[in-house]
């Protein structure tokens, strides 16, 4: 980790260890974070602005304390110098201090280590990974009826030999949840953890699409 994390921070997107995120860099400042980068050990943190973003996003609003860093492994530089990249997430990091020093953000930042995993804690993983198969399967069914590929098909399925870690993470990246959601998902210390939560909020969203009018008492 480098002494002064580069910070890239989005009002949208939050990154998931071992996760894979493309992004598009247009801003002055960012494209001199990704060009500094580059230059350097291509780590930088993805962290999430707070809401009220709107009236300071020129300058530095506020954002969440819990990040997470990527490395920069595909790039791509277009003829007017915005940047196409692709990060692979690392690992969960606190934010301690930023500095001004330059004009994208860095910051201090101190590595938060993913507890060890028990044998019960791997078993009751197993459990909620076969909760988030059920829970997907209606989606993963009605997108093979759209594209019109038969049922039972192998790839229908969530791959078997895809480790734990990486579906919960994916999960929570790719599936349409509020960034707020995703970033509660991000603070739970823990695989374990951030699996239960996962299950319990895919679950209330299905009950709230079940019952008529939930989502709008919801809100």
């Amino acid at each position: 980790m480098p002494d002064l994390l580069p910070l890239f921070p989005l009002p949208n997107v939050v990154l998931f260890p071992n996760v894979f995120l493309p992004l598009h860099v247009f801003e002055p400042r960012y494209l001199a974070m990704v060009t500094d980068t580059l230059a350097s050990d291509r780590v930088i943190g993805m962290v999430l602005l707070r809401p009220g973003w709107e009236n300071d996003y020129e300058k530095r609003p506020p954002v969440y304390p819990i990040a997470c860093s990527g490395v920069i492994t595909h790039v791509e530089r277009l003829p007017d110098g915005r940047y196409n990249i692709v990060l692979r997430g690392l690992e969960r990091v606190r934010i301690v201090e930023e500095d001004a020093g330059r004009t994208y953000r860095r910051a201090i930042v101190e590595s938060l280590p993913e507890p060890s995993i028990s044998p019960d804690d791997r078993a009751a993983i197993r459990s909620q990974r076969s909760k988030l198969e059920a829970l997907l399967a209606p989606a993963v069914e009605r997108g093979l009826r759209e594209a019109q590929i038969a049922p039972g098909r192998s790839e229908a399925a969530i791959p078997a030999a895809m480790p734990d870690e990486d579906l919960i993470h994916a999960l929570a990246q790719y599936l349409d949840l509020e960034p707020l959601e995703k970033q509660a998902l991000l603070e739970r210390s823990g695989l374990r953890t951030r699996a239960e939560s996962l299950v319990e909020l895919l679950e209330m969203k299905v009950l709230m699409a079940r019952i008529p009018g939930l989502s709008r008492l919801a809100h």
